[in-house]
């Protein structure tokens, strides 16, 4: 299976890589630099450069920081509160999450394409807190204040709100691995529905159209039980 990717052609006849928005090399994707099988994708799967990360392998491991780094940042700066960002450094907490989650790959069951990526977001959304919170405690800082309220609001915040971004967090939570995975790479990392169904191994873009309807409507579900609870 090959990695999520759009058919964007730049330079002709050269596929785009989805996630580091670059052209691949057009060299056998094992790395010998010869040219690769006829149809053959330039782009090793996650779960096979995951093997070889497992193995030791250091180039596998600079091809996966190179392939999901750009796509975590866009995600990071939108869920960075603004009075953070110039004491947390987008690009640290990104190259952070990428290293924790490679050397702890014995907590990951390499499933499919999309649940790295999930995998991936949790732990940079753990990351951007623990961050944050160790901000404030700088003793500069103490007199803004303790809560991260006190932070200003992430542009996703600003944008629906704190109150409905924390039902949403509790709620993608309670939905299936399968039905999360969705909707985060729908929703939040805007794959279209053929990279959902490449990522999720559903057969067909309208397989994965449906599993994404299902999720979000489970996910609303969930949320308005919150909202009435609260």
């Amino acid at each position: 299976m090959s990695n999520a990717r759009v058919s964007t052609t730049s330079p002709p006849g050269r596929r785009v890589d989805r996630l580091t928005g670059a052209c691949p090399p057009a060299v056998n994707p094992t790395g010998t630099g010869g040219p690769g099988p006829p149809g053959a994708s330039p782009l090793e799967s996650t779960a096979t450069l995951l093997a070889r990360v497992r193995k030791g392998d250091v180039a596998a491991r600079d091809r996966i920081l190179a392939r999901y780094r750009p796509a975590l940042h866009r995600w990071a700066h939108g869920r960075l509160p603004s009075r953070a960002r110039g004491l947390v450094d987008t690009d640290d907490l990104v190259q952070i999450t990428l290293i924790r989650a490679l050397n702890r790959l014995e907590e990951f069951e390499p499933r499919h394409e999309g649940a790295f990526l999930a995998y991936l977001r949790q732990i940079l959304l753990n990351q951007i807190r623990e961050e944050v919170r160790r901000a404030l405690r700088r003793p500069e800082q103490k007199e803004i204040g303790q809560d991260l309220q006190d932070w200003g609001p992430s542009p996703l915040e600003e944008t629906i709100g704190k109150e409905l971004v924390s039902r949403y967090e509790i709620a993608l939570g309670r939905l299936t691995r399968h039905q999360r995975e969705a909707v985060v790479l729908r929703i939040e990392f805007g794959f279209p529905y053929q990279q959902v169904a490449e990522a999720l191994d559903r057969p067909t873009p309208n397989a994965a159209r449906l599993l994404v309807t299902r999720a979000l409507l489970r996910l609303a579900r969930l949320m308005h039980e919150f909202e009435r609870e609260a």
